[in-house]
């Protein structure tokens, strides 16, 4: 059945850029930077996982869900509200591939016109004349859900097409309300969405594509806009990889994060951000100035900007992914890069292993997380992940890589330890495209790790036992083996559908 819009007091449908600036410069909260841009202060700072519910009769003991009664009240709840209000609707396409592009719908408060603004850089377009959409984002961040965590509730309709967001101005919430939807519409069609920036690296043997994945805030857009040979961007956050191989793209712009951000490690994505046509989000600011390095209000301050103001290849058509990285921010015995093979490849990717950041909420920052294919937007059950994976690297076989974006040896308030430098991943990530590393068997986890690589002159960093034999730790170190192989094959057996291949694979 096609969803409807509710009725609201005035509607401003699908307004230009310069219009939905306009509306986002009378916020009370937003504020004019020197570079022409508006940063805008939220309450909340991170996505709200806790207040998400899936719409649902039968629940999949993964997912929280509502019953449709309760569904359709709230929905119900929700319309009479936007009746008295003014709403903007911006539409447009999740993906540009003609032939597997989706039509999407963001309605939300004027009244936070940022992230009309926000969702409007992200979404490709114009629509066609006979638009319509098979995702819709009802969003009211004005409105209480009273009795849900913090009185907020994002409740998710994959049946409809629809996601209602209730009480939080995060644009996080909008961007996620319709690429969780479209990750159900990719599976059903015998794909896999993949939580991935996507670049292509040219060198000597031809143009190797690169696909990251990884959890918010551990380096997947920051690897993904490293340039390695001019090598350039073709998306930031989400691909759908397919049975036949295809990769397709979601977003025709980036959703960065800004701490720490600076000219010299990430030129690209500091110019994007210090521009007019950029918008900011809980950045750091003084008069006009912005401090991208003040964490005192929040860590998670975020960026959204068109891929049209940076040199992209976003446009450019993908017949198929070269090799995947699967990023893992850690601090003790995982080396720089890795790689994996076969059932193992499947199983690293389930394990999701990295550090939490603020881009996942307080909850999270600085816990050790595992997320099943680091895509906690996933809406089904986390088996169906790595069982198709497995299946489309055995079709369509592509190299896949673990990469630590964070440190061996300790954590940063070790001594002896050694930072994953950006450069040693530039540097990891321009020897896998030209394969010019030289590989060896790691012996306590079995996937092979770096002998050799150009740009690298520190085997500490590419094989982290070195750095803890040399400083008379082997005893910690061998505890940190011993603990991950358990852990990870705890993990894996909660799955109950995964494959055996995969579960035995961390032996």
């Amino acid at each position: 059945m096609l969803f409807r819009l509710p009725q609201a007091k005035r509607v401003i449908a699908n307004p230009s850029p310069e219009e939905v600036k306009e509306l986002a410069a009378k916020m009370r909260t937003a504020r004019p930077t020197k570079y022409g841009n508006l940063n805008v202060q939220t309450e909340v700072l991170a996505r709200s996982k806790g207040s998400t519910y899936l719409v649902t009769d039968e629940p999949d003991g993964q997912n929280q869900s509502v019953t449709t009664d309760e569904g359709a009240k709230w929905a119900e709840h929700q319309d009479e509200y936007i009746a008295e209000q003014e709403m903007v609707q911006i539409d447009g396409y999740i993906g540009n591939d003609p032939d597997f592009r989706t039509p999407a719908r963001l309605f939300v408060e004027a009244a936070n016109a940022n992230i009309a603004g926000m969702q409007q850089q992200l979404y490709f377009g114009p629509p066609d004349d006979d638009f319509e959409p098979e995702l819709t984002v009802v969003y009211t961040p004005n409105l209480k859900a009273e009795g849900f965590p913090e009185d907020r509730l994002i409740m998710v309709d994959l049946e409809q097409g629809v996601t209602r967001v209730f009480n939080s101005d995060y644009f996080g919430e909008s961007k996620k309300g319709g690429l969780r939807m479209w990750n159900k519409l990719v599976y059903d069609r015998g794909g896999l969405p993949l939580h991935a920036g996507c670049k292509i690296i040219p060198t000597e043997r031809g143009d190797k594509v690169c696909l990251t994945v990884g959890l918010s805030g551990t380096g997947k857009t920051t690897t993904t806009f490293t340039r390695q040979n001019g090598s350039l961007p073709v998306q930031d956050d989400f691909v759908a990889w397919m049975a036949d191989g295809s990769i397709y793209v979601t977003e025709n712009g980036c959703f960065a994060k800004t701490y720490g951000l600076n000219p010299e490690d990430e030129p690209t994505i500091y110019g994007a951000v210090t521009q007019p046509d950029s918008y900011l989000e809980n950045v750091s600011q003084h008069g006009d100035d912005v401090d991208f390095y003040d964490e005192s209000y929040t860590q998670n301050g975020r960026a959204t900007f068109p891929f049209g103001v940076i040199e992209s290849a976003a446009e450019r058509e993908i017949e198929g992914a070269d090799f995947l990285l699967v990023l893992n921010k850690n601090d003790n015995v995982i080396p720089a890069v890795a790689k994996l093979e076969g059932p193992q490849a499947a199983a690293f990717f389930m394990l999701g292993e990295t550090k939490g950041t603020a881009a996942g909420g307080a909850d999270e920052a600085g816990k050790a997380l595992r997320v099943p294919g680091t895509n906690p937007f996933f809406p089904m059950p986390h088996d169906l992940q790595g069982n198709r994976f497995l299946e489309l690297l055995e079709e369509h076989p592509l190299e896949v890589y673990l990469l630590n974006t964070g440190r061996v040896g300790g954590g940063d308030d070790d001594e002896r330890s050694k930072k994953v430098r950006i450069k040693h991943s530039s540097a990891i990530v321009k020897g896998i495209a030209e394969g010019t590393i030289e590989w060896e068997r790691d012996p306590d986890f079995g996937y092979l790790v770096a002998a050799a690589l150009r740009g690298i002159d520190d085997d500490e960093v590419l094989q982290p036992r070195r750095l803890y034999e040399r400083t008379g730790r082997m005893d910690e170190y061998s505890a940190h083996v011993d603990r991950l192989k358990r852990e990870r094959a705890e993990f894996l057996a909660g799955f109950p559908s995964l494959s055996d291949e995969i579960v035995a694979a961390v032996g």
